[in-house]
């Protein structure tokens, strides 16, 4: 009751007077926000700094920040490792700031990008460039987005009926999901041994393979459309409480979920046009950041969260497991996982619908 209280000040306008900075809620959230952020950026340093050369965190910093020139340590940092660990913690960032988005927005917490199809789309254009018309570079990324464009406007209009409900979204994007995977193992089936080996190894999702064109459309995707996202902060509190208490707010709610499924589709289109699809990050990062901050969370607390998740995964890749592997079996373990103790707790809570 008193989380839907405090959703219900966020969607509606400050009062004159109100002393925003002593509300435990608040503060708790900036706390959890920048927790969060510091915990990214530390993950960040230490991707810069383990591997086969071992180098300080400190002159890690000095060389990103071009503070002094060390030859050997430049080369390692900048050339070698900066473009993986700034893959992760972009693709990351957009992956956990697009999946509270739809659970907010849908009003329940199994409703990720990935659960809903928008990732299986992306997979199965992706897919299908690289192995029908022999594809690479920005065409697999274009693909990728132009099929997570197509399968949520597929989900969108199947779920429509005079308006959009979650359980009935969530359920048509499952379906949908199935379908998408299905074809992705007919192409995959049909394809030479050579094809089949590059579209499984995109598949898996790994940040190690995207090029600087991809990279650097994914941050400037992120700078451009993480401000939007963060407007639509007041939107999904209202969003959040029902459809007739969200009107009766002032909210116009078709066109609030038109631009937050827009909003998601690009976030999740680009993270995956330049890691492949990534499995489970914008499942984990919104329960996580709720259940730190005792609330919905805050958006930019799930994006580092994300961050941290991908970075997390992607040391444990490289360096833990007995043979190096993708970042998205990482992900799918933990995220396998995860997804079990959600259901659990939602069934628990009588939120599946």
């Amino acid at each position: 009751m008193s989380a839907v209280v405090e959703t219900a000040r966020s969607a509606q306008p400050a009062e004159p007077g109100q002393d925003r900075v002593t509300d435990p809620r608040r503060r708790r959230r900036r706390l959890v926000t920048v927790g969060a952020g510091l915990c990214a950026l530390a993950l960040f340093v230490l991707t810069l700094g383990v591997g086969s050369t071992y180098v300080a965190p400190w002159d890690v910093l000095a060389s990103v920040l071009h503070l002094r020139d060390i030859p050997l340590v430049d080369f390692v940092v900048r050339e070698l490792r900066l473009p993986a660990a700034v893959t992760g913690l972009a693709v990351g960032f957009a992956l956990g700031l697009s999946g509270p988005l739809f659970q907010r927005m849908l009003a329940n917490p199994l409703a990720a990008p990935d659960v809903v199809g928008i990732s299986s789309g992306a997979g199965l254009f992706a897919a299908g460039a690289m192995i029908v018309f022999h594809a690479s570079g920005l065409f697999v990324s274009g693909a990728a987005l132009v099929g997570a464009a197509l399968s949520t406007a597929l989900v969108y209009l199947l779920a429509w009926r005079d308006g959009i409900q979650g359980f009935r979204f969530i359920l048509i994007g499952i379906g949908i999901a199935a379908f998408m995977e299905s074809l992705i193992g007919y192409i995959l089936a049909r394809a030479t041994i050579w094809d089949a080996r590059a579209a499984m190894t995109w598949l898996i999702g790994s940040v190690g393979q995207a090029g600087p064109t991809e990279l650097r459309t994914l941050v400037v995707v992120l700078l451009v459309v993480t401000p939007f996202a963060l407007l639509l902060d007041r939107q999904l509190g209202a969003l959040e409480l029902g459809d007739d208490a969200a009107t009766a707010l002032g909210n116009r709610v078709e066109p609030s979920r038109l631009a937050i499924v827009l909003v998601v589709v690009v976030l999740v289109g680009c993270a995956t046009a330049a890691a492949g699809p990534i499995g489970f990050v914008a499942l984990m990062a919104g329960p996580i950041v709720a259940r730190l901050s005792g609330s919905s969370g805050s958006l930019l607390a799930s994006g580092f969260v994300g961050s941290g998740i991908v970075l997390g995964a992607d040391l444990v890749a490289l360096h833990v497991m007995p043979k190096p592997v993708a970042t998205g079996v990482v992900t799918g373990v933990v995220g396998a996982v995860f997804l079990l103790w959600l259901l659990i707790g939602v069934n628990r809570e009588g939120r599946g619908g």
